[in-house]
């Protein structure tokens, strides 16, 4: 069947993960992911040898894609569904409780937009809101360790015209959980770790103080840089794969065109030579079938020529992976800001939820979903689901297959924090792993200052009273 090796890692392949990592005897960790968009996190600590209990996502094609793929083991009282977090906290708080004790890790982080550098950095963003209800998970699942994961401009202050700058999540968020957690965090590079995209990534981990890992949550980065050559080895994979070594099989001169599987009127790549680098051939695995999701999008005539001038500009000139300077800009009539072309012999740039952000290296075209998922590390036979892109406002709202792609955690990555991880939980007894978390451990936390309140920073903290008393 074609689509056994989707399904097995849906079910099957999750338990081969498992049962070879850990042996018949021991039973796998379990982790929640929040915030957890197509799943590329989970994927990965699935693939570790780390079982999901279960996930929040309110989008409803970011969930269909994660279900399509992943399986998770729902608990009774919580509707496998998309979910908004406050929704759930707010409706299903007895459920979370009695969760209390059996959860090993809470991953995950809330949607990075109002940090990004990216994009407008808005200290008031009502997405940045989601952290208060982050923090509000932790204090009622009460799980042993903690991974989260977000942009670099999480540990930037927000400045406001005309008033002090406002402190930084990240420097709250570590002064909030350092009361009851061991912590350790980095700015994480993803092309360090076999990834073929430069991709900077803040990452916190943290353990509750009462299991006593702290030296291994100190040294969790160190352990995770020094497992990268053994990790990638096994795979014969680079250190740093190229934008080449990532998509070359999926060019259009060397495959054709046939017919959208799934959008009348559109053309998509054709597959058929089959993976060239060792890269290739881990995403393409068992996968049989032509890859999906690689619509072409329908460019004008003239839009294709103007994009073979820059191609060709930046290659001559030397400025591929850059951003386009404003005399070529304004050679080739081009008014978007930030466009690249691919460097095929570097890591690519920072994917983006903008298409038209990145151009191929040799074909006047912007990338397909499935191009950008491969420079993500998803394997081929994840599929994903919903509408290609969105526009205009309903980018606040909708999250379309290019931005699934583009805001998930390489899984390639996530699988190597899973299996540092996994270690930490594993020099743990299970039996003293549960019983030492007792109810209360997690104390609530301060609640805001009235001015940073009304910036909507979610996590400055006062010494007066709960972060979670409205």
């Amino acid at each position: 069947m074609k689509h056994a090796r989707g399904r097995a890692a849906k079910g099957s392949g999750e338990a081969r993960a498992t049962s070879c990592k850990q042996g018949a005897a021991e039973p796998a960790p379990v982790f929640v992911d929040a915030y957890a968009g197509c799943g590329g996190l989970s994927l990965g600590l699935m693939r570790a040898g780390w079982k999901g209990l279960f996930a929040i996502e309110k989008d409803l094609c970011a969930f269909e894609t994660l279900s399509a793929n992943l399986s998770y083991n729902w608990p009774r009282g919580i509707e496998q569904k998309p979910w908004d977090i406050h929704d759930l906290l707010s409706t299903r708080r007895n459920a979370l409780g009695n969760l209390i004790g059996k959860v090993d890790l809470l991953a995950g982080g809330p949607p990075c937009q109002g940090f990004s550098h990216a994009g407008r950095r808005r200290p008031d963003d009502p997405r940045n809101q989601l952290f208060k209800a982050y923090l509000e998970l932790v204090e009622v699942l009460q799980p042993r360790l903690l991974l989260i994961e977000n942009v670099r401009g999480f540990t930037c202050d927000f400045k406001v015209p005309g008033e002090d700058p406002i402190e930084n999540f990240a420097e709250s968020l570590q002064q909030w959980l350092q009361v009851h957690h061991d912590v350790s965090y980095k700015v994480v590079h993803a092309e360090d770790f076999g990834i073929p995209q430069t991709r900077p990534r803040y990452f916190l981990i943290a353990a509750l103080k009462n299991l006593g890992v702290r030296k291994g949550i100190e040294a969790v980065f160190d352990d995770l840089e020094q497992q990268v050559g053994s990790f990638l080895g096994e795979r014969q994979l680079p250190r740093r794969p190229t934008a080449r070594d990532a998509i070359s099989d999926l060019e259009v001169d060397r495959n054709g065109t046939a017919p959208s599987r799934d959008s009348k009127g559109f053309e998509e790549i054709s597959y058929k030579g089959g993976p060239i680098t060792a890269y290739q051939r881990l995403m393409r695995g068992e996968c049989e079938e032509s890859p999906t999701d690689t619509r072409l999008a329908r460019h004008r005539p003239d839009i294709r020529e103007r994009f073979e001038a820059i191609i060709n500009t930046c290659r001559e000139e030397g400025r591929l992976k850059m951003t386009i300077p404003a005399e070529i800009r304004e050679a080739h009539g081009m008014k978007k800001m930030v466009t690249r072309v691919l460097d095929p012999l570097d890591t690519a740039p920072t994917i983006t939820s903008l298409p038209d952000d990145l151009l191929h290296y040799s074909e006047p075209r912007i990338l397909t979903v499935r191009e950008n998922a491969r420079l993500q590390s998803f394997p081929d036979w994840f599929k994903f689901k919903g509408k290609y892109t969105t526009g205009g406002n309903r980018r606040r709202n909708e999250v379309p297959r290019f931005t699934q792609v583009a805001n998930a955690v390489p899984p390639l990555l996530a699988e190597q924090l899973g299996l540092v991880l996994l270690r930490i939980v594993r020099g743990l007894c299970r039996c003293e792993f549960v019983t030492n978390s007792p109810t209360n451990i997690i104390q609530r936390a301060p609640v805001l200052s009235e001015r940073c309140a009304k910036s909507c920073h979610p996590i400055i903290i006062d010494n007066d009273a709960s972060i979670f008393t409205e």
